[in-house]
């Protein structure tokens, strides 16, 4: 099941997601987790920290998935 996230402004950082949603405790475990790579945005491997996301993608990491609308 996927968690729905809602994008106020444009987009988000994906850094600032794992961040939002909980997955991860600090920047730093994000940016650790991005670089290992361990996170994928529409079912492709992500290791750009500041990557930009716009409503419309998903991101998956850690068994969980996030749609951002």
């Amino acid at each position: 099941m996927a968690t729905k996230f809602i994008i106020r402004g444009e987009f988000i950082q994906l850094d600032q997601l794992l961040k939002a949603e909980g997955l991860v405790e600090s920047g730093g475990q994000a940016h650790a987790a991005i670089a290992a790579g361990e996170v994928r945005v529409d079912g492709t491997v992500e290791t750009r920290k500041r990557a930009k996301l716009r409503p419309g993608q998903k991101v998956v990491f850690g068994g969980e998935t996030i749609v951002l609308e």
